[in-house]
């Protein structure tokens, strides 16, 4: 076996300072090493061009190297100061958002050419739909406790109590918030340290990762933007439970929250992995209710800690009325007619398609048994007729259900960031439907699943992007299909 080259430019674990020059999609930097041997490409993700940065590299190629970042040596001359707490989940919020959508753009763009095969995309551009809100536009935060901590000033690890979000790219050191970091409720986050001196108090431990011990695990909020609630849940072990008084701790946060307190659920997760709640844990309700109610377009949702739903409610509506748009392009082609909508989720597209069309049958399948349910109960609340719901794969669902071929003339797809299976998508295309309309929250395997479109007759119409979460490198995609009979 021939020996592997090896890497001439750099070495894992070596630490390199850089300088940002380009931007590739999934928010990876690019830098260049120069020399008399030629340019070798470094990636570093959250990073924009014109930063100086500290990275550590964790993976080295013959042409390439992925790096984990470090610091930020030097801003650069794009970003502006916000008044905000930096955090992971907002790697960009120093850019302008005119200068996000441009980088989010291009990048997403370039990938329906390399990927995709689509060279004329520009051309079926149609628009980037912009979020209504830039800042504190999330309905969901989850804060970690940690038993070991971050000094800003020395910029190492300390033994402290806790609060706040994981240090990026170290699973096992905490970053206490102390003040709001511009994504979720600023009445919550302002009071992030006075919940966790609270805590603190109680002199019962956070968690410990490296230990896998402690008591305290997470502390999750999540809002309604119908009603302005708030709804908590405290996520600890089970140890030491008797010497942590749940009813003081809910009285605690009815003072600070006042009628904005829906409910405190308090959940218990022994396990040592770091998911918020356990598969086997259990949860209780300690006062108030278990659920918020949420509203998109006229429809109203009920939300519980478990349940799924967007977490930018408010550009949610913006992407289903993207989606609802493509499908009802020539509107003749969906009313009194089948609309399937594969991989459904709570069914909230299907709701919503069914209330702007006429005698519309939409069936909906979606392998997560508790999304079903949430699905079916929103049906019921909403008072929406012609909707089916199905607990089932849906290359399962499409082999055992032969019959809706040539039947269905529109299908909605929205599967998870992995794209679809290549199977599932041949069962998809053999029922023949005249139009597809595809939003994907990961282009990168939509436009994988594009090129097999295009192979098996069907071609673009139209792509738009929506920005669901500002600030990060994440951007919705909507393509409309449409089968080409030439």
């Amino acid at each position: 076996m021939p020996r592997r080259e090896r890497n001439k430019f750099v070495k894992r674990g070596q630490i390199l300072e850089l300088v940002i020059e380009d931007y590739a999609y999934g928010g990876k930097g690019i830098a260049r090493i120069r020399s008399e041997e030629g340019v070798f490409v470094v990636f570093v993700p959250n990073t924009i061009p014109g930063q100086k940065v500290k990275a550590q590299v964790k993976k080295s190629s013959k042409n390439y190297a992925e790096c984990k970042l470090i610091d930020v040596l030097e801003n650069s001359k794009d970003e502006i100061s916000v008044p905000y707490q930096d955090i992971p989940g907002a790697p960009y919020i120093q850019l302008p958002i005119n200068l996000q959508h441009a980088y989010k753009k291009e990048s997403t763009l370039s990938l329906f050419k390399r990927i995709g095969k689509v060279t004329n995309i520009e051309e079926l551009f149609d628009e980037l739909v912009t979020s209504p809100n830039v800042f504190h536009y999330r309905n969901k935060m989850e804060y970690g406790f940690s038993a070991i901590g971050y000094d800003r000033i020395n910029k190492t690890d300390v033994d402290i109590f806790t609060l706040g979000f994981k240090r990026r790219g170290v699973w096992w050191m905490g970053d206490n918030l102390n003040k709001d970091s511009g994504l979720f409720d600023t009445l919550v986050e302002d009071n992030i340290k006075v919940i966790r001196k609270y805590c603190e108090a109680s002199c019962l431990p956070p968690w410990h990762g490296p230990k896998r011990e402690g008591f305290f695990r997470f502390f999750v909020v999540r809002k309604s933007y119908k009603t302005n609630r708030l709804l908590f849940n405290l996520v600890t072990t089970s140890k030491d439970l008797n010497k942590f008084d749940l009813n003081a701790f809910s009285e605690f946060l009815q003072d600070i929250f006042k009628e904005r307190f829906a409910g405190l659920v308090h959940s218990i997760n022994d396990e040592t992995g770091d998911r918020t709640l356990a598969t086997s844990g259990s949860s209780k309700l300690i006062a108030g209710e278990n659920k918020i109610v949420e509203e998109l377009l006229g429809l109203n949702f009920e939300i519980s800690m478990k349940s799924f739903f967007q977490t930018n409610p408010k550009s949610a509506e913006k992407l289903y009325l993207k989606v609802l748009d493509y499908a009802l392009e020539n509107k003749e082609s969906i009313d009194n007619s089948i609309v399937m909508d594969l991989f459904c989720g709570t069914g909230t597209i299907g709701q919503i398609l069914a209330s702007k069309s006429t005698n519309t049958k939409i069936i909906g399948v979606d392998i997560v048994a508790s999304a079903i349910k949430d699905a079916e109960k929103n049906v019921k609340r909403n008072n929406i007729a012609g909707l089916k719901f199905y607990t089932a794969d849906v290359g399962k669902f499409l082999y055992e259900h032969p019959e809706y071929k040539n039947k269905i003339r529109t299908i909605i797809l929205d599967p998870s960031r992995a794209g679809i299976a290549p199977k599932t998508l041949q069962k998809i295309i053999a029922i023949n439907a005249d139009r597809m309309v595809y939003v994907s929250c990961n282009p990168a395997t939509q436009a994988r699943d594009t090129l097999e479109l295009i192979n098996s007759g069907y071609e673009i119409k139209k792509i738009s992007l929506v920005d669901q979460f500002p600030h990060t490198s994440h951007i919705e995609t909507v393509v409309l299909f449409e089968k080409n009979n030439i």
